[in-house]
């Protein structure tokens, strides 16, 4: 990193606020350090069809640790929610023994139009408020690609600003932001590492998001580096691409033991499971997988 605060926040701070070990650890750690994350589920796609009960019972008989809700999914987790209908979310997910890790917004910054871009983040900010009534831990927001004609250097910066005012508002909720590693040409890790310098925000990070830009020669090591610093929570999704040589999960996953990630890895595959019990069988298979590529 060339900022010397930035170098200071991270030696200060990567355990309790990224869930990572400290610097030092960071480069002396063993391959096999045993797996700290657990296994998470964002709603988007197979949870889209399920209410939030059905969606509990489910993650519970899968062994699903922690939910993130996406939004305009039949759950019904909303900014439109009223206080006692918060709690009410709050009180059944505690009762299932399901965390709720967040909501997963689609606010996003890089459109031309200030307006659309002051939107989003008021939006964003609702989304913050929903989060700390329910007992969340962050807000999901995303970059979307970049727009027709516009000069790629001021859109990732324009992106990155738009995170700060997201970020002060997550500060002071005690939450995070997660960026979504999302979109054409932002999805490529160099962009997204280039908004995260630019928005310089403690409470601003990272959801890895597991794309095909990510792989360069077989691996993600690379990829994972530029990142590594920023990295809050992470979305999974086809992980018998690590069979096929599409996506290398079993080498992401040690990486993530080998930095101390001690939070989850939430599957987001692109499949509706309309019949829960289908889904439970799905999910269920997919932990079983999930487990052996991630052991040390």
């Amino acid at each position: 990193m060339t900022h010397p605060h930035r170098r200071q926040f991270l030696q200060t701070t990567a355990a309790a606020s990224l869930g990572l070990g400290a610097s030092a650890a960071l480069a002396t750690d063993p391959p096999s350090r045993p797996r700290k994350f657990g296994l998470g589920l964002v709603t988007y796609n197979v949870a889209a069809a399920w209410d939030l009960d059905t969606l509990l019972r489910v993650s519970k008989e899968a062994g699903i640790a922690a939910v993130e809700f996406r939004t305009t999914h039949k759950h019904g987790v909303e900014p439109s929610l009223t206080k006692d209908q918060r709690a009410t979310v709050k009180k059944k997910c505690a009762d299932a023994g399901v965390l709720i890790w967040g909501c997963g917004s689609v606010c996003e910054f890089q459109s031309p139009d200030p307006d659309v871009v002051k939107k989003n983040v008021e939006t964003c900010k609702q989304f913050v408020g929903l989060v700390a009534e329910i007992g969340g831990k962050g807000v999901k927001v995303r970059p979307n690609g970049i727009p027709t004609g516009a000069d790629l250097d001021k859109t990732l910066e324009q992106i990155g600003k738009a995170l700060v005012p997201c970020g002060q508002s997550a500060k002071d909720a005690g939450l995070e932001i997660w960026v979504e590693v999302h979109g054409k040409t932002t999805a490529v890790p160099a962009n997204m590492q280039k908004i995260m310098k630019t928005c310089d925000h403690p409470s601003v990070g990272v959801t890895w998001n597991s794309n095909p830009e990510d792989v360069e020669g077989g691996s993600v090591a690379k990829s994972f580096e530029l990142l590594k610093p920023w990295l809050r929570s992470c979305h999974i999704n086809d992980l018998e691409k690590d069979e096929k040589k599409l996506y290398p999960y079993r080498e992401l996953f040690r990486l993530f033991r080998e930095a101390g990630y001690d939070r989850y890895t939430l599957c987001e595959v692109g499949k509706v499971y309309n019949d829960p019990a289908e889904g439970t069988k799905f999910l269920q298979g997919y932990k079983k997988l999930w487990e052996e590529l991630s052991k040390g």
